[in-house]
């Protein structure tokens, strides 16, 4: 009996392990035809020269669409209604820990993309979705895989 309640104590005090808080990442397709925006990132610290889809982070209190939105503005300076939102992708990414990865379509759109956060993007430019720039951050190459093979979910890096 001795052992038992010994044993009781003991798993009690167990620590659980602590809940880990995902980062949201957001990055937009913008497709015009069978073209892809892209910017080519500089004065990051990340895979500068890389070139990439528009993105950024899922801020408190906010619904994934309109931190895309809003992310479409801040980068590319284009408005983007809530309905011409589509979902691409979501990849569970080891980076940082153990981030979420959102990749959403859109085809239409007001505005014409110029460059926002010259600091961080030294250009912007269309790439054909069959010829993607051979300098591409690569999570990213791999979820426009997926997307082009209509696979909805991947986990990269763990």
């Amino acid at each position: 009996m001795e052992f038992a309640l010994d044993t009781a104590v003991q798993s009690s005090q167990v620590t659980k392990p602590r809940r880990h808080k995902v980062t949201g990442d957001l990055h937009l397709l913008l497709r015009r035809g069978d073209e892809i925006l892209f910017g080519q990132r500089q004065n990051t610290g990340y895979e500068d020269g890389a070139w990439h889809l528009p993105a950024g982070h899922l801020e408190a209190d906010e619904s994934v669409v309109a931190a895309l939105i809003r992310e479409a503005v801040e980068e590319v300076g284009v408005r983007i209604a809530p309905e011409d939102v589509q979902f691409g992708h979501v990849m569970h990414n080891s980076s940082s820990g153990g981030r979420m990865a959102l990749f959403f379509l859109v085809d239409t759109w007001d505005g014409t993309p110029d460059n926002r956060e010259p600091d961080k993007c030294s250009a912007l430019e269309w790439f054909p979705i069959d010829a993607l720039p051979a300098c591409m951050i690569d999570y990213c190459r791999t979820a426009l895989d997926h997307i082009a093979g209509n696979r909805q979910f991947s986990v990269y890096g763990w």
